[in-house]
């Protein structure tokens, strides 16, 4: 041991690092002062080392004399063939001395250790966020920039980065080499696959450190921290409107394009949204045709035919909303403008609309004038009844846009969204738990504090 270590003569004065001979100490010496001696002839690049710029040449001549005895894959360099004889032999000599994840790639492990080190030496001159990668403050810099340098040959689509590019080829190619052995689904990418599982396992790694909320996919958990923050970075182009997800600003922005990229393969009807389309075929193509009502007007019809096809020809410029006629519309202008020149005189309740103070009266007069005819039940709304109906008929119009869940009621509906986005709108005054529903909080208010329900 003692006549190995006395076998390193020069030493570094810069880090202390020994070598064997003066030559390996003079070539070692140009990582500390930058020097590249060695210059190509055909691009002008520059090395410290002489054998990397024979190396590189091959880069030039084309040469590949390196194969892989696995698979016959050709390379430049030595060092290029070892490293990828890697992905054949499941070698990661790289070991993490913090948590002992393994990598195949030096490059690889030098960059997962700012991870551990909170290191981000890489820095954007637009507005100073850092990154622990170049290739991520790269790809950063597009945002600024607007540069897609990946461009598709076969629709001309261009992207930000390379990976994104990749996933996107794969839409041409139907390649889906990714298998789940519980379903049989096949999956384009690895990922994919990987977040599908946990429909099965039933796992949910991603959890808010806010409300506790746990996700299968960190994009779920992302999207949903923003109901926490009240941030709304997916900004309209057209009036400025700003929205939390960017589905929300994609299916906005069909407001203004007029898009409707989802159509009725029976009738050819378009629509902005998927769930609209969904509800259209339920309702109009069902286990029916076109109906063969008959009216006195024609007028009538024309609107009928609108509730039939599914067309909304009265759109607001304010919100985007649709409606079938121009009275509709009239009222729907109310919610905008905030006037109620309709006042209750029993409780002075004001309102928008002539038929909302009529419903309205029925509370104090207690009339039920809309009878249910399969089981007698008696409402002060026709709306009321439209909705009890679904009761006896088993329809589920309300559609979840995360999930593939139908709900007979729209109130329903929004108690199930509030699994995607965890929200809890019912806070206890006494203890500051959260609730997605007002009767778990009556609930909790009765078993924890011991209140009583008020009659």
């Amino acid at each position: 041991m003692e006549e190995k270590r006395n076998c390193y003569k020069f030493s570094c004065k810069v880090c202390g690092s020994e070598f064997s001979g003066r030559s390996s100490l003079k070539n070692h010496m140009r990582v500390h002062t930058g020097e590249k001696p060695y210059c190509c002839k055909v691009c002008g690049k520059s090395f410290s080392q002489s054998n990397v710029l024979k190396s590189h040449l091959s880069v030039h001549t084309g040469e590949k004399p390196y194969t892989c005895e696995y698979c016959g894959t050709a390379f430049s360099q030595s060092a290029s063939l070892k490293t990828h004889v890697r992905i054949h032999t499941g070698e990661k000599p790289y070991c993490c001395k913090l948590c002992g994840t393994a990598f195949t790639h030096s490059s690889s492990l030098t960059q997962h250790t700012r991870v551990h080190m909170q290191e981000k030496p890489y820095s954007c001159d637009y507005c100073g966020t850092a990154f622990s990668q170049n290739d991520h403050l790269s790809r950063h810099m597009r945002t600024h920039t607007g540069e897609k340098p990946y461009s598709c040959e076969v629709c001309s689509a261009t992207f930000f980065d390379s990976s994104s590019f990749k996933r996107h080829t794969l839409i041409h190619t139907g390649e889906k080499p990714y298998t789940c052995t519980v379903c049989g689904n096949v999956f384009s990418l690895h990922n994919n696959l990987k977040s599908h599982m946990r429909i099965h396992t039933g796992e949910k790694p991603y959890a808010c450190k806010v409300c506790g909320h746990a996700f299968p996919r960190s994009s779920a958990l992302k999207s949903h921290m923003l109901i926490h923050t009240g941030e709304k970075p997916y900004a309209c182009k057209v009036c400025g409107k700003s929205f939390s997800q960017r589905t929300s600003l994609k299916l906005h922005t069909r407001t203004h394009t007029g898009e409707k990229p989802y159509s009725c393969k029976i009738c050819s009807t378009g629509f902005s949204q998927n769930s609209n389309l969904k509800s259209h075929m339920r309702k109009i193509h069902t286990n029916k045709q076109v109906c063969s009502a008959t009216f006195l007007e024609s007028s009538t019809v024309k609107q009928h035919m609108l509730i039939q096809t599914g067309q909304t020809p009265y759109s607001c410029k304010v919100c985007g909303s649709s409606f079938l006629d121009n009275s509709s519309f009239k009222r729907h202008m109310l919610i905008h403008t905030g006037e109620k020149p309709y006042v209750c005189r029993v409780c002075r309740n004001v309102f928008s609309l002539h038929n909302n103070l009529k419903s309205h009266m029925r509370i104090h007069t207690g009339e039920k004038p809309y009878d249910c005819k399969v089981c007698g039940n008696a409402f002060p709304r026709s709306s009321a009844l439209k909705s009890h109906m679904r009761i006896h008929t088993g329809e589920k119009p309300y559609d979840c846009k995360y999930c593939d869940k139908s709900f007979s009621q729209r109130t329903s509906l929004k108690f199930h969204m509030r699994t995607h986005t965890g929200e809890k709108p019912y806070s206890c005054e006494i203890c500051g738990t959260g609730f997605s529903q007002n009767s778990n909080l009556k609930s909790h208010m009765q078993t924890v504090h011991k209140t009583k329900q008020q009659s």
